[in-house]
């Protein structure tokens, strides 16, 4: 089971899945219908992803350690997407259009509970 946790943004709550094993990670969102807004998924540590056997299109936020953003790709679509952030230590997978909804910008900070 994956363990969920929330993060705080932009007086917006996430409940954040976290993939913190080589499974875990390996699965990540594939064969998944949806990510519903306000969920995400933490890959960590990843400093990249691909979309092969995804559904749907996402938006990708590099963290560093210190849950700073360090890149934001948006619509990273299904089948055809690949990206990385080198450097980066993890990856949160949202749905396509959150990062706009969050108004998230690169070097903010994402806070944990």
């Amino acid at each position: 089971m994956i363990g969920v946790e929330k993060f705080f943004i932009n007086g917006s709550t996430l409940e954040v899945e976290i993939a913190d094993s080589f499974f875990k990670r390996l699965r990540g969102l594939m064969f998944r219908r949806r990510l519903e807004e306000g969920r995400g998924l933490l890959l960590a540590p990843c400093d990249g992803v691909h979309m092969f056997f995804m559904r749907f299109s996402i938006d990708v936020i590099y963290l560093d350690k210190d849950f700073c953003i360090k890149k934001i790709v948006r619509d990273l679509m299904p089948w055809l997407g690949v990206s990385f952030c080198f450097g980066a230590w993890g990856a949160l997978e949202l749905p396509s259009g959150e990062a706009e909804r969050l108004k998230l910008v690169v070097g903010q900070k994402i806070t944990r509970k």
